[in-house]
């Protein structure tokens, strides 16, 4: 199991990450200041780091470069308000492996996390999710049910690959919220009913089911 580094000062953002993080398999540990963050990394127990710019103590950049001249050649991807060409050419020459600006969606930053994973672990890369008689093609965006091809909406993409991703777990509202719609979606919106509806019209009834109280699942 990966183990993250998440280093953000503002709490709500460092709770979105670390909550969709956690609930897409991985370990995760957060820090709010830059000298905890290069005394975290230092130790060589992570194998990515989520690291913010602005921070109490040192500031991102410090930490980056800090890192590098001590030969910790953990992936670092930067998440940060700063969206000057100067900051983040700054940023990739100072070591960093990515660079994203806020306000971001989970998942773009969840593919970009499983996209360094991979390259330094030289894992081959999966592109087509199963689940019995359900696939969803990463590339073409398309899914299948038994032997009908059907296209989807960009939301109804994500949604359905993060069930796929999950087969059998009951998630919530508010994971599906968080995930698909990112950290500013409204609690008490029934946006996610509408979209398992869409789904269901187009996979069948059958795929999705309601759990009482808690939120929907994906037949294992």
């Amino acid at each position: 199991m990966n183990r993250i580094l998440i280093v953000e000062d503002e709490e709500r953002i460092a709770s979105f990450v670390e909550k969709g993080l956690r609930a897409n398999g991985f370990t995760t540990t957060v820090v709010g200041d830059g000298d905890a963050a290069f005394e975290y990394a230092l130790t060589g127990g992570f194998d990515l780091v989520v690291l913010d710019i602005g921070l109490p103590g040192r500031d991102g950049f410090t930490v980056l470069r800090g890192l590098r001249e001590a030969r910790v050649t953990v992936p670092v991807i930067v998440l940060t308000a700063r969206d000057s060409v100067r900051d983040t050419v700054a940023g990739l020459e100072g070591g960093a492996d990515d660079w994203m600006t806020k306000p971001f969606r989970f998942e773009e930053l969840l593919a970009r996390v499983r996209l360094r994973l991979r390259t330094a672990a030289r894992v081959p890369e999966v592109t087509v999710l199963r689940s019995g008689p359900l696939s969803l093609d990463l590339r073409t965006r398309r899914a299948r049910a038994g032997d009908r091809t059907v296209d989807l909406t960009a939301r109804e993409f994500v949604l359905l690959e993060l069930f796929l991703r999950h087969p059998g777990q009951v998630l919530s509202r508010e994971q599906i919220l968080s995930h698909v719609w990112g950290y500013d979606f409204d609690p008490g919106s029934n946006i996610v009913d509408v979209y398992v509806r869409a789904l269901r019209k187009k996979l069948g009834a059958e795929r999705l089911e309601t759990v009482r109280g808690m939120g929907y699942r994906l037949p294992a």
